[in-house]
């Protein structure tokens, strides 16, 4: 991997400009970059443009000064200044493919870090999921696992809005439109697609509510009411249908191979006085206060930082809802104000994520009690908050020195208001350390909409919109369904005779990559056109050209096995008594090669870079480059036709270490490599 030789790189380099100009002169952070071409050499190093100007004097004087005073460095083979005052880092070509080929990868010795909690997910548990939330909970898992390849300790939450307007809208709807009482209701839940019936209902419930607002919403409230403090029918009837449909989403989930450590649930926030308690403690210092007069009076309320884009919180008014639940109108609401408790005493979302923020990080001084809620992919427990008769012992959970919250960037406002409220109360790094990890929304071409039985916008948009709320979206399983069919149309064309459920394994395992790599492969703030056929191409930018990639270098390794009988668990013996100065006299399969397995050590450099910038795509970027890299090795370098053993031996080493890294950024983006395609 290629991080440990840039510290080294950066080690000397810091010892040397601390010799020669002093250790006050030395940049905080010595930056190490690609350079665009091979001429360039491998690494290249931009500091003396900084130092130029600490140092008053031409950068290429700098770079000459410094490429004069540092010392051999164990794998660097030569260092230039160049150009303007590049310094340009070639790398002992030998010495590196002898380190990196022939051999698996090694776990590398990584540093203790503080847990990191992601919460990812979180889809209001009233409907069935759909594209939009893939999008969340994708990036969440992929976030995740890029953690903990460098070394972090993670903990996967989702969060579970079970006492939130969402549920309300649908036991309103049981119980106003069907109604349905609590035992219907449980029968309906035990069934097939519950989470697909209810995804109807709340369409019908909105549409309900805009015929007579000024009634109805007023049932929503009372309902919401009763559901917040478990008070009646309503409140257990909500609790049925919130189970019911997390059971649902799990399953859903489970088919992205994207798994949790815990559920947390809104409603034991609530029972338990987590609420109550990080009230008492926003009151007394003063971080929200009573408004006693306007649109506003009796809500309790936050006054925004000036820092805080208030711009940001448009469409966010009807979150005021009124005394008895109505929207209120935005006119004389102080846009600088935000409502945390109601007049009529429900709280608003922000004030329960507020207390569950607190908690997160340990500030709260409470816990939960925890219960085994299912078993999860990996077989152990996937465990949930409860607020009485926990199991015991069960993992610790919070205290984090890090919470990534993915959400929206709609929600890009109420997060400013997480980090404000922490800042307020004296606990700046944990306000620093509270991330938005934000996204755009996700729409449909034209031509997938279609294909699934939408019709276009009028709009004239280049996507199709959707809307859960109008129950206009695609359910995820149904997207899933949809790419799992075309995939396996396609394996059954190109291998006739694989059995059935072969052909089903591998069919799903490509519609998985499809829609992962989709979805990360664009800069998560980007607006993303869902396109079926484009995510499951076997060409360009796509999960399956990766993993097609893949399995054609684990072909060519086994038919090299079938016929030379040389494994991959054997191929560090034979090249250590091989020459390998054919590999680094240059030339353009010398070339090809040494530009292959450059690029498959940048796997570790590329995740770091990933996790700095939150940027996943970073990898789906990288991964793709690799597998062109491998495409441009395989048509200049011959592997079984070579008649040379060293040089067919050096080259299928070379395959065996780009078949290891490119599983391995497959499996960070969630996919894995089939057997055949």
């Amino acid at each position: 991997m290629i991080l440990p030789l840039q510290q080294a790189v950066r080690a000397a380099l810091r010892d040397t400009l601390t010799t020669l100009y002093g250790p006050e002169a030395v940049p905080a952070t010595l930056v190490v970059e690609t350079p665009p071409t091979r001429a360039l050499g491998d690494l290249a190093l931009p500091c003396a443009f900084e130092l130029a100007r600490v140092l008053r004097k031409a950068p290429r004087a700098i770079a000459q000064e410094i490429v004069a005073a540092l010392p051999a460095i164990p794998g660097v083979r030569s260092v230039q200044a160049v150009g303007g005052g590049y310094i340009n880092v070639h790398l002992d070509r030998a010495a590196f493919l002898r380190t990196h080929l022939g051999r698996p990868v090694a776990a590398e010795d990584l540093p203790a870090r503080a847990k990191t909690i992601v919460e990812h997910t979180a889809i209001n548990p009233n409907k069935a999921a759909h594209i939009g939330h893939l999008r969340n909970a994708i990036l969440g898992d992929t976030i995740g696992r890029l953690l903990r390849f460098l070394g972090t300790p993670v903990e996967i939450q989702n969060y579970i809005d079970d006492t939130g307007v969402q549920v309300a809208d649908v036991v309103v709807g049981f119980e106003q439109l069907e109604g349905k009482g609590l035992d219907e209701v449980r029968a309906l839940a035990a069934g097939e697609k519950f989470d697909y019936y209810c995804w109807d209902l709340y369409a019908r419930v909105t549409e309900w509510y805009e015929a007579d607002r000024s009634t109805r919403l007023g049932i929503r409230a009372r309902t919401l009411h009763a559901i917040e403090h478990g008070e009646g029918t309503s409140a257990e009837m909500g609790a049925v249908i919130a189970d019911a449909i997390v059971r649902c989403h799990l399953r859903t989930m489970a088919r992205l191979g994207i798994d949790y450590d815990l559920l947390s649930w809104e409603g034991d926030i609530l029972r338990l006085q987590f609420w109550a308690t990080a009230f008492d403690i926003l009151k007394k210092n003063g971080t929200v206060y009573l408004q006693t007069e306007g649109k506003l009076k009796g809500c309790w309320v936050m006054e925004i930082d000036e820092d805080v884009d208030s711009t940001l919180a448009q469409g966010e008014a009807a979150d005021v809802e009124g005394p008895e639940g109505a929207d209120a109108d935005a006119d004389g609401v102080n846009p600088r104000e935000k409502v945390i408790v109601r007049s009529n005493g429900t709280v608003t979302y922000v004030g329960k994520d507020i207390a569950n923020q607190f908690w997160k990080f340990g500030l709260l001084g409470k816990d939960f009690a925890y219960r085994p809620f299912a078993t999860r992919l990996a077989g152990d427990t996937l465990w949930a908050t409860t607020t009485t008769g926990g199991t015991e012992p069960h993992p610790g959970f919070g205290r984090a020195g890090t919470v990534i919250n993915v959400i929206d960037t709609r929600q890009s406002y109420l997060q400013q208001l997480l980090k404000q409220a922490l800042a307020t109360m004296g606990h700046r790094t944990q306000a620093e350390q509270s991330i938005h990890f934000s996204y755009e929304m996700v729409a449909l071409s034209h031509k997938t909409a279609r294909e699934l039985g939408y019709e276009a916008d009028a709009d004239g948009k280049p996507f199709v919109e959707v809307s859960g709320r109008k129950g206009l979206g695609v359910k995820a399983d149904d997207l899933l369904d949809r790419l799992v069919d075309k995939a396996l149309d396609e394996v059954r064309k190109r291998n006739a005779g694989q059995s059935e459920a072969e052909a089903r394994q591998t069919a799903e395992a490509i519609a998985i990559a499809a829609v992962r790599y989709f979805m990360v492969k664009f800069s998560r703030t980007k607006i993303i056109a869902f396109d079926i056929d484009e995510a499951l191409s076997f060409e360009g930018e796509s999960g399956p050209y990766l993993q097609y990639a893949a399995v054609r270098s684990g072909n060519i390794l086994a038919k090299l096995r079938e016929r030379d009988q040389v494994g991959e668990d054997t191929l560090a013996a034979r090249l250590a008594s091989l020459p390998e100065a054919h590999l680094i006299e240059g030339g353009e399969p010398a070339d090809a090669l040494w530009d292959l397995v450059l690029a498959c050590a940048r796997l570790d450099e590329t995740v770091e870079a990933a996790v700095r910038s939150l940027e996943p795509s970073v990898v789906a970027k990288y991964a793709f480059g690799l597998a062109q890299a491998f495409s441009g090795f395989y048509h200049k370098c011959p592997i079984l036709s070579e008649e040379r053993e060293d040089v067919r031996l050096w080259r299928a080493a070379a395959v065996s270490y780009f078949r290891q890294q490119m599983t391995r950024a497959l499996d960070l983006m969630g996919a894995v490599v089939p057997g055949r395609m």
